[in-house]
């Protein structure tokens, strides 16, 4: 069993300023990095997977990579609400834990659906954000007949009322949201078009970066084109 000293080494060991410097420009705090790739942190990730009080430790550290990393080691269906909350609360700000890690364990909890909700609710950019990403995992990976189709259409008034006021990140994740509902939910697929015509073109300060805000009607159309709309996943785990 590897212990926490020893994978925080590793994880030390293999950084680069360079890659800090990038990390930094995507919002990433530099004293929070080491400058791993996602590519050695899969590496890492396949020798402990599964090893659950480690993941929690690495989350706890506060370390962007160390956090990621427990995201992918993590079995998210035995984790407890608060341990849940815990990580929604803790993410520094990061939007590669917020967006990321956190929901792609929260999906897999029974208690997804109240703390989404809940999260969505929350003025701390990182929770909402967390939140809406968590919804956007639901309809990306569970069964149309298992979502509650009312809601998740009460889900796209609330982003058309909100989006103009809501904070930066968490506009984008709003429309991710609008995305993914027109994307994997059949019985919503025209609703959630209509709702990205409404919304037009999304906002958001992405930084000293060339990340760009997709467009949801273009992104929405090109999924219908490829003949992929309904076409679930297994998961939102990278």
């Amino acid at each position: 069993m590897a212990t926490l000293q020893a994978v925080m080494s590793d994880l030390k060991s293999r950084g680069s300023e360079k890659a800090q410097i990038t990390l930094a420009r995507h919002g990433m705090p530099k004293e929070r990095t080491f400058g791993v790739s996602v590519a050695d942190l899969k590496t890492i990730a396949r020798t402990i997977k599964g090893q659950q009080k480690l993941a929690l430790d690495l989350y706890a550290t506060g370390m962007m990579e160390a956090m990621y990393l427990a995201g992918m080691i993590v079995k998210g269906d035995t984790m407890t609400p608060a341990e849940l909350q815990s990580w929604a609360e803790g993410t520094f700000g990061m939007s590669m834990i917020a967006e990321h890690t956190v929901p792609w364990v929260a999906v897999e909890s029974r208690d997804r659906r109240e703390l989404a909700h809940l999260w969505i609710a929350s003025d701390d950019a990182g929770v909402a954000t967390a939140g809406w990403c968590t919804w956007s995992g639901m309809v990306a990976t569970l069964p149309d007949v298992d979502l509650d189709l009312d809601e998740v259409d009460r889900l796209l008034d609330r982003v058309v009322a909100g989006i103009d006021g809501a904070k930066n990140r968490v506009k984008y994740t709003m429309n991710g949201f609008v995305i993914n509902v027109g994307a994997y939910v059949v019985p919503l697929h025209e609703r959630a078009k209509a709702v990205a015509a409404e919304l037009g073109e999304v906002h958001v300060d992405v930084g000293d970066t060339a990340c760009e805000v997709p467009v949801a009607t273009k992104y929405i159309a090109k999924i219908e084109g490829m003949g992929r709309v309904g076409q679930k996943r297994k998961t939102i785990r990278c």
